[in-house]
């Protein structure tokens, strides 16, 4: 780990980051592109090249094309020169990602049993967690360069605390796990992970833009790309979209205001909803199992409108529209080039997006919203852990802000 550090930080270390940087788009380079890129000579930027391809990080991927003279070599990404781990902790399980150096997802794993408490012994037994399943799955772990966790919530990945897991003043989350992982580690919100590997392997813009991923799941929480960096706020506390004071529905809000987003457009939401058509008398899948005086889980209902259950329906197309109207506000207020929709509600979006799309309409500006394309998200379940697998990489060699 320690020669990597060296190879990347040591002599012509910013040159070596922006050659590796340029290079995660996964096309090749030739020299003359590099010094092009780089505003370096051709001479200089051929020994790091040199020194790349010797330490393994670059390699030979064929010959450009050309009409007259000796073609010149393209250079990219060595896929061995190492791997990066991304982990998505969510309440009772985790799912975990690996990434090759060109960013090439080579393994994923959904719903890997954990619950995870904000006690340093916890936090270890997810370590401990990750490292027993990266060894059953056959990844050589002397070649892991470094870790990408997310959780939820406020998450200061400058200082490495998470306030949803907070252990104390003195320890940060983060540090507790690199210790025990031995790698470099690097926490994030879930929301601006899952925002992070939408647009970097996703369905997010060719070029940089404006890009908001609205993560729907049990709460919501959004991530922003701007001017195509990812936005953290000053403290990192960025994205808090589900705690917006939009609504006059006498709802408390789980952080302990009222009338929150969060209150209207979530997985809570819907919940509650639901539970409100069955006191009711509505007829449903769910009626028995209610009645029963069984519990009745955020998944239970999902499956109920799978199946097209009409009181389930229509429980998500109210979610559709409220949280239609918060993507018109979104739209006046950035102007952006695509809003995504995903998490756990995002599965629902042949009920869930027409009403979206048409409060959408009929609150935001037309002039604006022409610009703005709306979309599903195309990774769902894995944008997670392939976005804090392609942030832990992107960190370590401080190529983004």
């Amino acid at each position: 780990m320690k020669k990597f550090l060296d190879d990347i930080h040591g002599r012509y270390a910013s040159e070596k980051k922006a050659i590796l940087t340029l290079c995660n788009n996964g096309a090749g380079y030739s020299v003359a592109d590099f010094s092009h890129e780089l505003e370096t000579s051709i001479p200089k930027v051929t020994r790091i090249v040199n020194e790349l391809i010797h330490d393994g990080y670059l390699t030979e991927m064929g010959k450009q094309e050309s009409a007259t003279g000796r073609k010149p070599s393209l250079y990219g990404l060595n896929p061995t020169a190492g791997y990066f781990v991304g982990v998505d902790v969510c309440p009772n399980y985790f799912s975990l990602a690996v990434t090759d150096f060109p960013g090439r997802v080579i393994h994923f794993t959904d719903e890997i049993p954990y619950t995870l408490t904000n006690t340093e012994e916890s936090v270890q037994g997810l370590c401990n967690a990750m490292l027993e399943h990266l060894a059953d799955s056959g990844i050589e772990q002397s070649k892991i360069r470094s870790f990408g966790v997310n959780l939820t919530g406020r998450v200061n990945r400058i200082t490495g605390y998470s306030y949803s897991y907070f252990i104390s003043e003195e320890k940060p989350i983060r540090q507790v796990m690199e210790n025990c992982l031995g790698k470099p580690v690097s926490v994030e919100n879930d929301s601006r992970a899952m925002a992070y590997g939408e647009y970097m392997s996703g369905i997010g813009p060719q070029e940089e833009g404006t890009f908001l991923f609205l993560n729907l799941g049990w709460g919501l929480g959004m991530g922003m790309i701007l001017d195509g960096k990812l936005f953290s706020g000053k403290s990192g506390f960025s994205g808090e979209i589900g705690h917006f004071p939009l609504l006059n529905n006498n709802q408390y809000c789980r952080c302990g205001k009222i009338g929150c987003l969060e209150t209207g457009a979530s997985g809570s939401a819907l919940h509650r909803l639901m539970l409100e058509k069955l006191r009711e008398g509505r007829p449903s899948l769910l009626s028995d199992q209610y009645k029963a005086g069984k519990d009745l889980s955020l998944e239970d209902i999902l499956d109920a409108i799978r199946k097209e259950d009409v009181a389930a329906i229509e429980c998500i197309e109210t979610i559709g529209g409220t949280l239609g109207r918060a993507v018109a506000g979104l739209i006046n207020l950035f102007n952006p080039d695509m809003v995504v929709i995903g998490g756990r509600l995002s599965q629902t979006e042949h009920y869930l997006m027409p009403p979206l799309r048409s409060a959408v309409n009929k609150y935001s500006l037309n002039l604006v919203n022409n610009d703005t394309v709306i979309k599903v998200s195309k990774l769902g379940k894995e944008a997670g852990a392939i976005g804090a697998s392609l942030l832990s990489k992107a960190r370590l060699l401080n190529s983004m802000a």
